[in-house]
């Protein structure tokens, strides 16, 4: 991957350009269609790519009630319904990485399917192309340049999460378009590309797909990523190996302090309605070791409270210059409006996370590596509302800027400092995804193998 050092993240339109190049190139077993629109308008782009020796043909969305109901049998390229895989990239605006390795993965299948890949796999490029436009980092040199142009959307406006917040009929359009291709496709295993700013690399999935671990360590430990060990994300859900964590099943609780949505109300969960599975693949843009320490830390209660505490600080210090600039930011612009919507909503989120830090279910055992990624996880929560806050008062010109931005400034340096962060390049975070994807569907189809053969 040396030849990558310099790569980029690409934007929905270049995603879209190298798409359709990528059909022409190989029309019989690639295809590019519209899966629907987004909010503003924006098409999203679904990429299929048979690999079985298939046509790529038309979709079933092109075709008549009686292809509809074929797609039950058999997938968009003539191949078993159970071997279709959906890859979903760009979920969340600030996790560009996605779209990279969709489109890395698709032209790797297209050009020369690795073994055990056989059946047909859909790309959703970018799920959230409104979003994408208001993030703007294609090639972030530090956690400042990432900020400066930071912008990740309130839970209720992320494709993802909205059914977790949202009643059926207020939904996202995005949400409807990723839910039909569900619903159309059936995949037996739905990948969703997400990425971290600064720590380390974990899978998280709706069930365990045995024998993941060891293919996601290797390709982490040959790219330098640290195996995030207690992330955040996760904390209390069973772990079958390092960096690896399965979703509580129905009849346990799977909301917490980090996500106060319930998690199997989200489109990972869709999936299970036809026996599928999904894994959410994290990655680093900035990795630290400290993520990957699995030493017991000495007194985690002691260090969730200082953690808590610093936290309602550091919001505080958020809320009072967005108390400050309220009667001075105009409701006309869309990009301030949805800037501000997000600044409101995660600072809406400290307190509920503060009180469960500090509570009575706060760990009396920790390893080292989860209170680091707590800690991580409490500094870019204020850091991302002050971020997202001081783009709209720039604009405006606001007086309140110049204070803020050196609080953001100093955030970012400290971030970097205290997690001894080191870059990771576009290419190997692309590299990473798009192994762990191919061992997790490899893995897959092998134990539903081994089960169907039966004993």
């Amino acid at each position: 991957m040396t030849h990558l050092r310099d790569m980029r993240y690409p934007t929905p339109r270049e995603l879209a350009l190298a798409a359709r190049a990528l059909a022409d190139e190989h029309p019989r077993r690639v295809r590019l269609r519209q899966a629907g629109r987004s909010r503003a308008g924006e098409p999203l782009w679904l990429l299929s790519v048979a690999t079985a020796g298939t046509t790529a043909g038309r979709t079933v969305a092109d075709g008549t009630a009686s292809d509809r109901q074929a797609a039950g049998r058999q997938g968009v390229g003539g191949g078993p319904r159970e071997r279709c895989v959906l890859v979903v990239a760009g979920a969340h605006a600030n996790e560009p990485v996605g779209g990279a390795t969709a489109l890395a993965l698709a032209r790797r299948l297209a050009r020369g399917p690795a073994p055990h890949t056989g059946g047909d796999w859909h790309f959703l490029l970018c799920a959230d192309p409104d979003g994408a436009a208001l993030h703007r980092t294609p090639r972030p040199d530090s956690l400042l340049d990432y900020h400066r142009n930071f912008y990740r959307p309130p839970g209720p406006e992320q494709p993802e999460w909205a059914p977790s917040l949202l009643p059926p009929d207020r939904l996202p359009p995005e949400t409807l378009a990723l839910t039909a291709l569900i619903d159309e496709l059936r995949p037996v295993l739905q990948v969703s590309l997400h990425g971290t700013d600064l720590g380390g690399s974990w899978v998280q999935l709706t069930r365990d797909i045995p024998g993941l671990a060891e293919p996601f360590a290797k390709s982490a430990a040959e790219l330098r990523i640290p195996v995030e060990t207690g992330a955040s994300d996760a904390v209390g859900w069973p772990s079958p190996g390092p960096g690896i964590f399965v979703m509580p099943p129905p009849g346990h609780d799977a909301a917490g302090a980090f996500h106060p949505e319930d998690t199997r109300l989200s489109t990972w969960y869709r999936t299970h309605r036809y026996a599928g599975t999904t894994a959410i693949v994290e990655v680093p843009m900035w990795a630290s070791d400290l993520v990957d320490d699995p030493a017991p830390h000495p007194d985690p209660r002691g260090a969730l409270r200082f953690l808590a505490g610093r936290l309602a600080e550091d919001a505080s210090l958020v809320s009072a210059v967005r108390d400050r600039a309220a009667d001075a930011v105009p409701g006309a612009d869309p990009g301030a409006a949805s800037l501000l919507r997000a600044v409101d909503w995660t600072l809406g989120l400290i307190p509920g996370i503060t009180a469960e830090w500090t509570g009575a279910g706060a760990p009396a055992e920790a390893s080292t590596a989860r209170i680091g990624s707590i800690d991580a996880f409490g500094r870019r929560l204020s850091l991302r509302a002050a971020a997202m806050l001081l783009r709209v008062l720039h604009v405006q010109g606001h007086p309140a800027a110049a204070g803020l931005d050196r609080l953001v400034s100093g955030w970012c340096a400290e971030f970097e400092a205290r997690f001894h962060a080191r870059r990771v390049p576009v290419a190997d975070q692309v590299e990473h995804q798009t192994r762990t994807v191919l061992a997790a569907y490899e893995r897959l189809t092998a134990a539903d193998s081994a089960g169907s053969a039966g004993p």
